[in-house]
């Protein structure tokens, strides 16, 4: 058996209407939210402030919901492109539904909504994919629809 490298999967791998599941899931700590917080500059009371966020509608401090989305792409990028992805185009319709929290355990899905070859690249290719992540009580936290510009497989040797 030859060596396997792990990668993500190139643009003529990929389906239009596939469903991916990236598991483990990746349980959101206090460290995570202080350290992301800080990290970022975002000094945000609902993040950091434990007496301030129990005085307000969630009774608890709130998960930075920037954490939640660079984890949920990140928690894409092995089954999808890990060595693959040329580069990240944009990122839209971003949604915080509902409150993520320290304790919570995040589970992320991928849909690939559409794809086309690239116009002015050749040998890459733009896919538009769906990624929703969801607490352990299956209650969806974050959406986003992110576009990237994926390499296309290699030619074989003949």
């Amino acid at each position: 058996m030859g060596e396997i490298i792990q990668r993500g999967l190139y643009y003529d791998e990929i389906e239009v209407g596939a469903h991916f599941l990236h598991r483990p899931g990746r349980t959101a700590t206090e460290a995570d939210n202080v350290l992301f917080s800080s990290l970022t500059m975002n000094t945000q009371a609902l993040h950091l402030d434990a007496a301030y966020a129990a005085g307000q509608p969630f009774g608890q401090r709130l998960m930075n919901s920037m954490w939640t989305l660079a984890t949920m792409v990140g928690a894409s990028v092995s089954q999808l492109t890990q060595g693959t992805l040329v580069a990240q185009l944009g990122l839209s319709d971003i949604t915080f539904p509902a409150p993520l929290f320290h304790g919570d355990t995040l589970y992320v899905d991928t849909e690939i909504l559409a794809k086309r070859p690239s116009a002015s690249r050749p040998g890459q290719g733009i896919v538009t994919m769906r990624h929703t992540g969801r607490n352990q009580d299956d209650v969806v936290v974050a959406t986003a629809t992110r576009i990237a510009l994926m390499w296309r497989a290699p030619e074989e040797d003949a």
